[in-house]
């Protein structure tokens, strides 16, 4: 059973057609939308600032979402997923956008719709990511703009792949949030 928790008071919200996995741990002040998916291992934690997620946002395995007391809150949009052992930390993640496996979003920086954050990225503090653009290294650059295959190919495959994966999970009835 997932690790849900208040903290100071303050629940978790979910929204509809929600997934979370058994091992998932979700805390404090952390509101999230339609048809998302939290995996395993992956932590969410409101404790320290809040944490909102839009609709059809999957947190891969072992994925971090944090932000930093008093000073950065965490704002996921729509339609992004966010890879395997990726950490989010007190960023603004706008829509359809893919954030890469083991990727680092670091406070106050600013993910643009459209983009793609490569695996193994570091998105230093304060930096604003343009829309539509695909950035890696460490620290990340911009390597090229995302071409049009790549949104419905990769950022909306994705998305919609998670959805469906978590609906297998749902129908073998382990563990979801209703």
């Amino acid at each position: 059973m997932p690790l849900l928790l208040p903290v100071k008071g303050v629940s978790p919200v979910f929204g509809q057609n929600c997934y979370i996995a058994p091992n998932a741990t979700i805390v404090g002040d952390v509101t999230m939308g339609d048809d998302c998916s939290i995996w395993f291992n992956a932590v969410v934690r409101g404790d320290v600032n809040s944490i909102r997620i839009g609709n059809k946002v999957n947190i891969q395995d072992g994925a971090v979402i944090h932000c930093t007391y008093q000073k950065t809150k965490t704002i996921i949009g729509n339609n992004v997923s966010i890879g395997h052992n990726a950490i989010v930390h007190g960023c603004t993640v706008h829509d359809n956008v893919l954030i890469g496996m083991g990727a680092i979003i670091m406070d106050n920086a600013e993910i643009g719709s459209h983009s793609i954050i490569a695996a193994g990225a570091v998105i230093l503090e304060g930096v604003k990511v343009e829309a539509g653009s695909i950035y890696a290294g460490v620290p990340a650059k911009k390597v090229k703009n995302v071409p049009e295959e790549l949104i419905s190919g990769e950022i909306n495959r994705i998305a919609n792949n998670y959805l469906m994966y978590s609906n297998w999970f749902k129908e073998e009835g382990e563990g979801g949030k209703e």
